[in-house]
């Protein structure tokens, strides 16, 4: 859709999840693992940097993720995650995802629809962390 961009992007992916939808879905899965938390920062293990170079960007993608995991994940690059969720859910771990509801993607179609354990449509738009108005998109948790 031409000319329509700014109805599906703000020019970031740092939104932070409704802190209600996050402990309703908590109770339910004992979270012990979010691979994309926003401000994360780690140290690296080479000292000879100055102090201000030595932290870099948490890489979720990277990462092991916990027995049961949270993930909003950034939503330019929504298809790696959804593919990772898919391989620690081979790995016998509880996958949670918070992503747009957009059934008619590949990815959708490709990982969702034929391996999710469950799919739950948010009702309403929700507002994520910071902004001043709800998102554009419908939501919808999916559960590996």
């Amino acid at each position: 859709m031409k000319g329509h961009e700014v109805l599906f992007s703000t020019g970031s992916d740092s939104w932070s999840t409704p802190a209600a939808v996050y402990y309703d879905l908590d109770k339910d899965f004992n979270f012990n693992f979010d691979p994309c938390p926003l401000n994360t920062r780690v140290k690296l293990e080479n000292t000879l940097f100055p102090e201000e170079n030595i932290t870099e960007v948490f890489n979720g993608l990277a990462a092991e993720w916990g027995t049961s995991t949270f993930c909003n994940p950034p939503y330019s690059e929504i298809d790696k995650w959804i593919e990772k969720a898919v391989i620690e859910k081979d790995k016998g771990k509880s996958i949670v995802l918070l992503i747009p509801s957009r059934t008619d993607t590949r990815w959708f179609h490709k990982y969702v629809l034929p391996l999710a354990k469950e799919i739950r449509f948010v009702k309403g738009r929700l507002k994520f962390g910071g902004a001043k108005e709800n998102a554009p998109f419908p939501s919808m948790v999916v559960i590996f």
